[in-house]
């Protein structure tokens, strides 16, 4: 890997940090200048605009979801024990990821009414991320896991659901059970679904 490579990855790991704590509209190439120590002008150079900047945290962030956590699941036997996996591995290692927790969930809020390519990426990420995870329920029907005559959509939805209201109560809220309440919601969910 070349020295201008890792330096860029450097910086979007600061960035990456940066945003998961103080959201998108935060970031700017005089900010993360300042958290790294580089100068603006080779900042710039890396990235040439902050919607750039902007981007390049995005798809490291998703890069990173998926190896810490479709990876490793998909790893798992075919249907409910790979939903399992999906699912505990965003509550575990990835939603501790970050000093600020889920990068998607800290920007989604910020870029819902921002039409252009960093809103357009984060969109596409979760409807791919919806989508494997409709795949894994369809299987697990396939497999025998879930019943025949579940409503996939609305598993997808709660399914998602969960880890969103978890990073909210314990991230806003600062509520301590959150963790448990969210596994709880989450084993109610199987259980609806067998």
């Amino acid at each position: 890997m070349s020295k201008g490579i890792q330096t860029k990855n450097a910086i979007v790991d600061e960035a990456l940090d940066l945003v998961s704590t103080g959201g998108l509209g935060g970031l700017s190439i005089g900010t993360l200048a300042q958290a790294t120590g580089m100068s603006k002008s080779g900042l710039f150079a890396h990235f040439g605009s902050k919607e750039q900047l902007q981007l390049s945290v995005l798809q490291s962030a998703s890069e990173r979801f998926i190896d810490i956590v479709l990876a490793p699941a998909l790893k798992q036997p075919r249907g409910e024990p790979r939903i399992v996996a999906m699912f505990e591995n965003a509550m575990s290692q990835w939603e501790d990821h970050l000093p600020g927790g889920c990068i998607f969930h800290a920007v989604s809020a910020e870029l819902d009414d921002q039409p252009g390519p960093a809103r357009d990426f984060l969109i596409k990420t979760q409807v791919d991320r919806q989508d494997m995870i409709r795949r894994a329920a369809e299987i697990a029907i396939e497999e025998g896991h879930f019943r025949k005559d579940l409503d996939v959509d609305q598993f997808v939805f709660e399914f998602g659901s969960i880890p969103a209201a978890y990073h909210y109560s314990r991230r806003s809220l600062g509520r301590p059970d959150a963790k448990k309440r969210a596994q709880r919601a989450f084993a109610a969910l199987l259980a609806r679904s067998h």
